[in-house]
Parts: structure tokens; C-alpha cells; sequence
């Protein structure tokens, strides 16, 4: 009646297991580390830079306690953990002289940052600490609003040039063209060049309207759908454009998110140098397609004079290369870009343009078979060589750069192609910093809040139901075990709502054990046996548990769909306490006391504390 099969008890065993080694990173700590990263886009961190750290710390009689690689992202960072941060401070600016010699034009980032001490073994699980909010670990909080109309001017200006570049080769002339408001206007001199732009902007420029006006003028604006994608394309190019960025700072879990119609929250925990991550953030690039000067042979661009209307660059890949001042396109039409392979099954990337943007492809490469193109990134006005490529076949809407060499390279400049610049412009309108002290301070009182809870909650149940007390106890051990490692596995991003949703899942799981307790009180008053009882009280508290859980479930749920910010840190902790606490506090609870008094063969009574009888 009362005995659990050999597999629920290894169930209890793996989960107990499972907790332990998923919780205990937490307890070990951080040490203070340096990261290294690039800030040019053509040049990448490898193996051959970590040598290069390995001897930069030697020459400066700096001992680290580690260095790690880490090529699982495309951002590539290296990592060095020191003992203390004297250390940390002293190998940071060696490093800064060594691997920087020119400051005004620094090759790499090199970060503060904080490595977890958690054992390489239990890393090689993922069992890792989990991630702490801004309000836990102190940074750096801004609220950026983003200049949306600026981007849907940005659009209207492309297509007032195009509009021009159709109608002059179409031979339909216009008196003159003037844009205000997001709106084009032209004067025609009759009815009919005004329709024949007009069913040529139809057929041409699916994404405008057109309005006839008065003495053969019309208007062209951008359809309600098309102004919707354009708003909504540079808030999503601006938050990739930042995760991107933020990535120079060394932050671990940066929140970068979207707030209501125009604005982005950039959370960077661990970051106290506003000044430094304001830079970052609000850095301006732009993406330009280029064509290779014809007149100039490769080879002899440092020797040769630079022709009128052409510049000569030096940095990136391809270079030394001289290219035209005219761009074929820029970063604005492009629609997308991926990382694929060519025909030869080499590492490419496919690019998606625009309208405008095939057209202009189009009309540049037309008759230049087998010249050179070449992709510049503009960041601070300097200009720098993602790729420079040869020009297989005309080019429209859709084509590949290839000669990447690694899938590796081709993913990276897919990302840049995609995020190399901000769409809009942003300012920071709200900011804030919150100290590491501070920070300190709030994991001390979470966690000093939590514990005297658990305490309490012990003290009662251990006082009221004795032996039965103890067994609660336990399972709500097992609960809190569990839900800190499913959130260390998740890398939930603690936070101080979290904190509290933890405090509150405590008290909710402990009546569940409350309910059960109550029913074999109950089944006793009865009259019925002691192994009755157990099986009859936990046959019928669990509809009850069910229920009262299923609804809290179902709230929790609404928060964490419908919520954001502190709000959704609080429902995702609290759905998944929930879920533990139902394991616990009815599978590993019935274990327990089955284990004690499942295998006795009579059983006078049950420690269960005092049961009144009616009659009493």
C-alpha cells in the first residue's frame, strides 16, 4: 500500500543529484579577469593572439591563474583570471600598451570582467552559476529613445533618388520635385506625363501610394505597411547593432530589449565606466558597396596617385585598394543577409536587397564583368575593408559574395551587413548606475530574507507535525534545490523580483505539504489505520493541490507572456517554482514517508503531532 518501486526511488535520487550539481556553482564565486576582444571587424581573435597574451603577461613578470578561448560565438573573446585585483589592474594596462600601440586607433578591447571559479568538470556539464541583474551586481542602465522618423526620412530620400534615376530613363520629365513630411511632390506639364509616372511607379515601387492634385501635380508617399516594416526594421537593427557592440564592454547577459514604440532598454551588469559604455552604444556606422578604381593596376595603390574623385584605403581585407567616392549602394538597402556556401560548396554570404537597392546593384554592375567590388565599413569616419570581390555575373536583388575562406568569416560579415549600423539615430534620455556595493548589498538581504523564511517555515512545521514536520522540511529542501538548479541550467538572469518570487514559492510549497498533513490528521480522527491513513491523505490532498496549483500556474503564466522587465523575472521563477514544488512536495514527500514507514508491518501511530478526536 504504502511502498514506492525501486525506480521512484532512483527518480528521487537522480533529481537530488541533478539539484546538487546544478546549485552548486553558485556557492563558488568569481575571480577578477581581463577580456580581450577585436574592434575592427577584419581582424580576429585566435589561438595565435592567446600566445601573444601568454607572452605580453610574461615580459611583465604577471602570473594569471588561467586563460581561456572562447570560439563558441562570433564574438570571439579571450578571457585571463587573475588572483586578485591588483593584478587584474596591472595586467590590464599592460596589455592595453602592448597590444595597442596606438591608442587614437586601438586594434583590440581590452575589458574588466569576472570569471566564475565553478571547476572545469562541472563547466563541461554546463553546470554554471546563474547570470545576476543589474540590481544585484550593479552597472549601468539607459533608456534610449530612437529616431524613427529619421530612419523613415532615410527611406523617403532613397526613393525620391530613385524615383529620379526611373523617370530620367524613361524619358518622362518633371518640372521639379520637392519632399517634405515623408511626402514627394512633382509638377508635370500635362495629364499624361503625370499618368505615365504614375503606372510606372505602380509597376516599378510596390512599396508607395500615389495621389493625383491639383494643376498635374502628384504625391508619393510610403503605403501604412511599408512606414509600419521601416519603423519597426530600425528598432531591430539598432537592438542587434548594440548586442553587437556591448560586446566590447565584457559584459556578461546584457539586457538590450524594446520598450513601447521607439524606445531601448540596454542593461550592462558589471559595467561602472559610464562615460566608456556611452561611447560604445552610441557609436555611428555606416556600410557602403563600392566599386575598385579601373584606372589604378592592383598591386601599385601605395605608389601610384590616388585619381580625382577616388580614395585609397588601407585597412581590412583587400587592402591596400583604391575605390571610387561614389557608393554603388549603402547599408540601408540592404534587407537581409545570411551565411551560406556557393556552387563549389565554399563559404559565402547571400545578400537581399531592396527595390531601389537591386535596381542601383543592377545599373553599377551591368557590362563589369570580372571588375572588382569591394564591401567598406565606416565607423568614427574612418573607413575599413570587410571584403573585396570579383563580379561573376550582373547583379539584382539577390547575389553572394563569396572567397569568405571559413564559414566562420562569411557569418561574421553577415552579421555586419545585417548590423554594421544604426538605422536611426538614438538618445539616451534616462540613465542610471547602480554600484557594486550596492548591488552586494541587495544579494545580502535576498538571500538573508530567504534563508530566515526557510528557517521559520522549518521551525513551525518540525513544532506542529514532529516527524512529519521533518519530512516537509526535507521536500522543501528538495524544491528549493531544484528550482535554483533549473535556473542555474536556464542561465536565468537573477534579479531582485526573482529573489522574492524564490521567498514566495517557499510558502506556497509548504502548503502543499501543509494540505497533506491535514488529510492524515483527518483519516486518523477516522478511525482508519495508520497506513491508511498515509494512503487515503495523499490520495485526496492531491486533487486539492493540483487545483490551487494549476490556477496559480495559469496567473504566472499571464505574467510572463503579458510582462516585461522585473515583471517577467518574477513569473518565469514563479512558474517554474510551481513546477518543482509539485514534484517535491508530493512525489519526494510520499518517498520519504513511505521509506519510514511504508516497509513496518504494524504501526500503532503516526509522528504526526496532536489529532483531536470529535468526541474530545
Amino acid at each position: 500500500m504504502n511502498r514506492y518501486p525501486l525506480w521512484k526511488y532512483l527518480v528521487i535520487a537522480a533529481a537530488v543529484l541533478f539539484g546538487i550539481l546544478y546549485t552548486v556553482p553558485n556557492f563558488f564565486g568569481e575571480s577578477p579577469a581581463v577580456q580581450v576582444s577585436s574592434v575592427k571587424s577584419t581582424i580576429k581573435v585566435d589561438t595565435g593572439l592567446v600566445k601573444e597574451v601568454e607572452r605580453v603577461l610574461k615580459s611583465g613578470n604577471i602570473a594569471p591563474d588561467g586563460i581561456y578561448f572562447d570560439a563558441g560565438s562570433v564574438h570571439r573573446t579571450i578571457r585571463v583570471r587573475f588572483a586578485d585585483t591588483d593584478t587584474q589592474f596591472r595586467a590590464k594596462d599592460l596589455l592595453e600598451r602592448k597590444l595597442n600601440p596606438d591608442s587614437a586607433d586601438p586594434t583590440y578591447s581590452i575589458a574588466f570582467n569576472l570569471i566564475s571559479n565553478t571547476p572545469q568538470w562541472l563547466q563541461s556539464i554546463r553546470a554554471l552559476p546563474m547570470y545576476l541583474g543589474l540590481d544585484l551586481r550593479g552597472g549601468v542602465h539607459f533608456l534610449m529613445k530612437v529616431d524613427v522618423g529619421a530612419a523613415v526620412t532615410s527611406r523617403v530620400q532613397g526613393i525620391q533618388s530613385a524615383l529620379r534615376s526611373q523617370l530620367r530613363e524613361k524619358g518622362i520629365r518633371y518640372a521639379n520635385m520637392t519632399r517634405a513630411d515623408g511626402k514627394i511632390e512633382m509638377q508635370f506639364a500635362d495629364a499624361e506625363t503625370r499618368n505615365r509616372a504614375r503606372d510606372l511607379m505602380t509597376r516599378q515601387m510596390p512599396e508607395v501610394m500615389t495621389e493625383d492634385l491639383p494643376e498635374n501635380r502628384l504625391a508619393v508617399v510610403l503605403k501604412p505597411d511599408a512606414l509600419k516594416e521601416t519603423q519597426e526594421s530600425s528598432l531591430r537593427q539598432n537592438i542587434a547593432t548594440l548586442s553587437k557592440r556591448v560586446n566590447e564592454l565584457g559584459v556578461n547577459e546584457p539586457v538590450i530589449q524594446r520598450q513601447g514604440a521607439d524606445r531601448i532598454v540596454v542593461q550592462l551588469p558589471g559595467v561602472q565606466d559610464v562615460s566608456r559604455a556611452k561611447d560604445i552604444i552610441g557609436r555611428t556606422a555606416t556600410l557602403e558597396v563600392r566599386m575598385v578604381d579601373e584606372s589604378v593596376v592592383r598591386g601599385t595603390e601605395m605608389t601610384v596617385a590616388v585619381p580625382f574623385g577616388s580614395e585609397l584605403y588601407t585597412v581590412g581585407n583587400g587592402a591596400p585598394v583604391i575605390l571610387y567616392r561614389d557608393p554603388v549602394i549603402t547599408g540601408e538597402y540592404i534587407a537581409n543577409a545570411s551565411s551560406t556556401f556557393d556552387q563549389h560548396q565554399n563559404a559565402a554570404v547571400a545578400i537581399d536587397l531592396n527595390g531601389n537597392g537591386g535596381r542601383k546593384m543592377r545599373e553599377a554592375t551591368r557590362g563589369k564583368i570580372g571588375k572588382l567590388m569591394a564591401i567598406v565599413l565606416f565607423e568614427k569616419g574612418k573607413g575599413e575593408v570587410l571584403t573585396v570581390a570579383t563580379i561573376r555575373d550582373e547583379l539584382g536583388s539577390k547575389f553572394q559574395i563569396t572567397g569568405m575562406g571559413s564559414t566562420q568569416a562569411a557569418t561574421d560579415l553577415a552579421l555586419l551587413l545585417r548590423a554594421g549600423s544604426l538605422a536611426a539615430p538614438m538618445e539616451i534620455i534616462e540613465e542610471r548606475t547602480i554600484g557594486p556595493q550596492l548591488g552586494a548589498e541587495n544579494i545580502s538581504k535576498g538571500f538573508k530574507s530567504t534563508l530566515y523564511g526557510f528557517l521559520a517555515v522549518a521551525v513551525f512545521m518540525i513544532a506542529y507535525y514532529l516527524l512529519f514536520g521533518v519530512f516537509s522540511v526535507l521536500a522543501l529542501s528538495v524544491n528549493v534545490l531544484l528550482l535554483v538548479a533549473v535556473l542555474s541550467l536556464l542561465q536565468v538572469t537573477l534579479t531582485l523580483p526573482g529573489i522574492a518570487a524564490l521567498a514566495l514559492t517557499l510558502g506556497m510549497a509548504i502548503d502543499s505539504n501543509v494540505l497533506i498533513n491535514e488529510r492524515i490528521r483527518e483519516e486518523l480522527r477516522a478511525g482508519h489505520s495508520p497506513q491508511m491513513a498515509i494512503a487515503n491523505g495523499f490520495a485526496h490532498a492531491w486533487a486539492t493541490i493540483l487545483d490551487s496549483n494549476v490556477t496559480t500556474l495559469i496567473a504566472g503564466l499571464a505574467l510572463l507572456m503579458l510582462g516585461s522587465g522585473p515583471i517577467r523575472g518574477f513569473a518565469v521563477v514563479h512558474v517554474l517554482g510551481i513546477t518543482t514544488s509539485l514534484f517535491s512536495s508530493v512525489f519526494v514527500m510520499r518517498g520519504l514517508v513511505n521509506l519510514w514507514y511504508g516497509y513496518r508491518r504494524r504501526i500503532e501511530s503516526l509522528s504526526i503531532g496532536q489529532v483531536w478526536k470529535p468526541d474530545e
